[in-house]
């Protein structure tokens, strides 16, 4: 079925210079503190870039956290294990912002990957497996996950994908990324210290919204006084005992006094990586989903930063580049991949700080402190409360900017408003129906029992099981809410007749980068050229 009706057949009249620079987001650079290509001084940036990491400091030890609950590992490799996540996100973001996309987004461990991972732990848990066996068999699916990322970024996969993506498949993905959390424990644990994440809210509202024109350390740095604050409060509390330990709030200093001062984090520190075909099926559906969160995350970073939407070989080189990043994070053993963070982008939004130097100041340092035990304890002390604060503060900001692309889409269209309201609403629903299903496992014995998958049951090709990866597939995708609802606008959007002017197609064509705005690294480094500003930039 055509997706276009006979009005494309005739030119459309150009785009007036006022709604074109609507479209690139005039509004937006006047927001900007610091745009991607300015350099703060270098004090500042490395606060700046500390505050950018702070911002994901729930995921970076919650993802090492949970893997190390679920495998038993001992407090010791705990430790080491945090330590290498901040390894791999340094690596990964230096990468990223100097070889890859040049966006300003920080890379670390993903939740997509993070629900298969606990589905191969438990498989080899049945079986008696160790710890050791656990964090092999991660590391083998990571990295050949990984090695099909870099495929599919490199052959231009995501950038052909894209030019049948306009604002009404991009507008649900972005804003499922920040809806898809509102139920993280950090905010919605049944023990949860209310007035301390109050606390976190109310001073990063007071600091980005109200005291902003009044210093400029409050516009530039409201999430990091924000978390500081209330740490210290918590601190406080902890220390005199009106918090006890174990519950929501408490800090507990010895982890810290405890803590290794140095760690051995190296390439292959857990032995060599093994591979299973179910399990590395399992984690490339995975990086299926996180592929569609970062192809969210890249429009929404260039809405933020005031910039034209990115163009094809910038999105290609984004993902082949993550696809290098989760590589590195199976061979350095985080038992996890390696994607944008979503969280970087809500402290743009809250910041104005979009400055690709101040990310890549933030990422040597992380990579340096990664080895230093001392401070991978002292984040871990960040209560939950605070986290969820965090949270609370940049999610709704990321759904606000998704919602925001609708700007370019006819919402008088019936067609269109049918497109983005079912298709968020499945991105909600789906993945609630899968956490309640229990895991791949339960999801797997239910289809068993449904024609046509009846048929599959017990029949295994070389060693695997058909009916296993269709589940586990399924069952990944169908709990990441971005890949829900983007598949479902995907699909509807270029099925259901429309012209791609009530699409919105033809403003975000109007507003995306020219092919040369971007260059690969080996051309830069052949020219000593820099990309070009792209269109509504600042």
């Amino acid at each position: 079925m055509s997706n276009e009706d006979n009005t494309d057949d005739v030119d459309e009249p150009p785009i007036p210079e006022e709604a074109r620079a609507a479209a690139g987001g005039a509004e937006q650079s006047d927001f900007v503190e610091y745009g991607i290509e300015d350099k703060p001084p270098l004090l500042e940036s490395i606060f700046l870039g500390f505050q950018h990491y702070l911002t994901m400091v729930g995921a970076t030890i919650a993802i090492p956290l949970v893997l190390a609950g679920a495998m038993g590992m001992p407090a010791d490799v705990t430790a080491k294990l945090i330590g290498t996540f901040f390894v791999v996100s340094g690596v990964a973001t230096l990468a990223q912002t100097t070889l890859g996309n040049r966006y300003p987004l920080v890379q670390g461990g993903t939740f997509s990957m993070l629900a298969p991972a606990l589905a191969i732990i438990g498989v080899i848990a049945s079986s008696g497996g160790g710890w050791e066996t656990m964090i092999l068999e991660l590391q083998g699916a990571v990295i050949v996950a990984g090695i099909a990322e870099i495929f599919i970024g490199y052959l231009g996969i995501m950038g052909w994908l894209k030019r049948h993506m306009g604002p009404i498949v991009i507008a649900p993905v972005i804003a499922l990324i920040g809806l898809a959390l509102f139920s993280v424990p950090q905010i919605t644990s049944a023990t949860q210290n209310w007035w301390l994440l109050g606390l976190t809210v109310l001073l990063i509202v007071l600091f980005s919204q109200y005291l902003n024109n009044y210093n400029r350390a409050f516009r530039l740095f409201p999430v990091l006084l924000a978390l500081v604050a209330a740490w210290l409060v918590a601190a406080v509390l902890s220390f005199t005992g009106i918090y006890a330990a174990g519950t929501a709030g408490y800090i507990n200093f010895d982890t810290v006094a405890n803590a290794d001062p140095i760690l051995a984090i190296y390439p292959l520190q857990w032995g060599m990586p093994q591979f299973t075909g179910s399990f590395i099926i399992g984690m490339f559906a995975g990086m299926l989903a996180s592929v569609i969160e970062s192809f969210g995350d890249y429009h929404s970073v260039a809405r933020m930063a005031g910039k034209g939407a990115p163009n094809a070989q910038r999105v290609n080189h984004g993902i082949g580049m993550e696809g290098i990043g989760n590589t590195f994070a199976g061979l350095m053993g985080t038992g996890n991949g390696s994607t944008s963070y979503t969280e970087n982008v809500g402290a743009i939004g809250i910041t104005g700080v979009a400055s690709r130097y101040v990310v890549q100041i933030g990422a040597i340092v992380m990579l340096f402190v990664g080895f230093v035990g001392y401070f991978g304890q002292l984040v871990a002390t960040i209560p939950n409360p605070i986290v969820g604060g965090l949270f609370l503060a940049m999610f709704g900001q990321i759904a606000a900017v998704g919602l925001s692309q609708l700007k370019f889409v006819d919402l008088d269209k019936n067609r269109n408003v049918f497109i983005i309201g079912i298709a968020l609403f499945a991105g909600l629903a789906i993945p609630a129906y899968m956490g309640n299903v229990g895991g791949a496992s339960a999801f797997q014995t239910g289809l068993a029992g449904e024609f046509p998958f009846t048929l599959l049951e017990g029949v295994e090709v070389a060693g695997v099981s058909p009916l296993g990866i269709i589940a586990t597939t399924t069952f990944v995708i169908g709990s990441t809410g971005m890949a829900v609802g983007g598949i479902v606008a995907f699909v509807l959007d270029n099925t259901i007749p429309g012209t791609r002017e009530e699409r919105g197609l033809t403003t975000w064509e109007d507003i995306t980068e020219d092919a040369d705005d971007f260059k690969p690294f080996w051309e830069r480094m052949g020219d000593g050229d820099d990309e070009r500003p792209a269109p509504g930039g600042d």
